[in-house]
Order: structure tokens, then sequence, then C-alpha cells
């Protein structure tokens, strides 16, 4: 057996998603928040089809980007704000993909363009896992996926001198088939940050966060997740 990364994708989500409900962390009556991207998207799927199947009823879902509130609605979940008095800013749990898993679960995420929603979701959760195939698995952060840092766009300029100042090589996100910068579903732009050198994600992610004009950045190192990881054999390997 050898699968695609696409079928791990989905390999993973549907392992997590089974596995969490087996261990109680999904259950009928939560709130759970709900990722974006491909590999969050099988994820949801399949959480619709165990409500569909019966297992799982009463679900309030928070959507990290109007793709997953799109799929939500036409896969019929329900789909709350996390200012509803239903959600009150808390959620049971979240579930979403990455673009990079590091050492000790730290992550990259952002190449979606979902990161500040993705963000307050999984920071107000009170269980954060997270699904990926076996190519977002890296031993450090900053050289390769690059980081992206959503930012107010008149301070485009004095952010990314900023970010230049911490050793940071800065690209403005352009859009595809669309002229211009990508604007994100906040109204904000995104700039695309590498380095030479792996750097510390724990460090950056509070320099980065105090930078004038910056409203988040892609690292998440302040909850930990348990990943969910398929390989190309088959199987899946569950990291804490």
């Amino acid at each position: 057996m050898s699968l695609t990364k696409d079928e791990q994708k989905v390999l993973a989500a549907k392992t997590a998603v089974d596995t969490l409900i087996d261990e109680g962390r999904i259950f009928s009556g939560m709130k759970i928040g709900l990722g974006t991207g491909s590999t969050a998207m099988p994820a949801v799927k399949r959480i619709s089809e165990r409500m569909k199947d019966g297992t799982l009823h009463d679900i309030k879902a928070v959507a990290t980007s109007f793709q997953t509130t799109l799929a939500c609605e036409d896969l019929g979940i329900p789909v709350y704000s996390m200012n509803d008095r239903v959600i009150n800013g808390k959620l049971d749990l979240a579930i979403d993909g990455a673009d990079e898993v590091g050492p000790g679960n730290t992550l990259v995420k952002g190449g979606g363009a979902a990161l500040l929603r993705e963000k307050i979701i999984a920071y107000n959760s009170k269980f954060f896992a997270i699904v990926a195939d076996e190519s977002k698995i890296v031993p450090s952060h900053g050289t390769k996926f690059a980081l992206p840092v959503e930012i107010i766009s008149e301070a485009r300029v004095s952010v990314t001198q900023a970010l230049e100042q911490l050793g940071a090589t800065c690209t403005l996100r352009e859009g595809v088939r669309k002229c211009g910068p990508v604007i994100t579903d906040n109204g904000n732009m995104i700039i695309d940050c590498l380095w030479e050198k792996p750097v510390s994600p724990a460090e950056l992610e509070d320099k980065i966060d105090d930078i004038i004009g910056v409203v988040e950045c892609g690292f998440f190192t302040k909850i930990h997740p348990v990943v969910f990881v398929a390989h190309t054999d088959g199987s899946v390997e569950e990291r804490k």
C-alpha cells in the first residue's frame, strides 16, 4: 500500500474524528471549531457523516473561514459565531489542519490565509486536534514553508521593515486569478516570511505579534494539540 497525499489527508481526518468520538472528546451537544483547508475539509465531512448516522447530534460549529462556513451549510452542520450566546466565546474542541508540525507539536498555519480566525478558535478551545499527512512533519520552522503574517494594509511598509529586522525575507502574498494582493476574510493583507536558518517559533510568535500593525502570525505555540499523522503505508500515528 502506498497512499497519495490526498488519501493520507482523508485517512488522518477520518481516524481523528472516529478516535476522538471513541475517547469522548467529540460528543453530542458539544461546541466545536472547524478548520480550513484541504486537510480540515475531510474532517468536516466526517463529522457530518457521524451526524447523519446518528452518532452525533446537536453539534454547534464555529467555522474558521468562509470556505468552512459554506461547507458546513452544504453538509447540514449548524454554524454559529464565537460571539453567539450559545458559544459564549469558548469551545469544547477544535479540529484543523496545519502547514507544518514541528517538535513538540508546534505549528505553522495560514497557508489558506485563515490564520487569525483559526487562532481565535484554537486558543479558545479546551482541546485542540490537528490532522496531517506525513509531509507536514518537519524538524524545524522558518526555512521551508513561509510563515504567514496577517497585517493592516496601512502598516505594510513599517511591518515589513520590522520583520526584516527579525531576519525575515518578506513577500506580500499575491492573489491567484485576481489582480493584487490576497485579502483575508477580515479585510487584511498577508506577508509571507522566510529565514535562512531555523527559528524559535515560541520566541518569534510573541515578537511578531508585538509589532504595531500586525494582526496575527501563523506560529501556534501556546496551545499543545494532539496530532494525527497519516503515512503512505496506511498507518496513522497519534502524536501527543
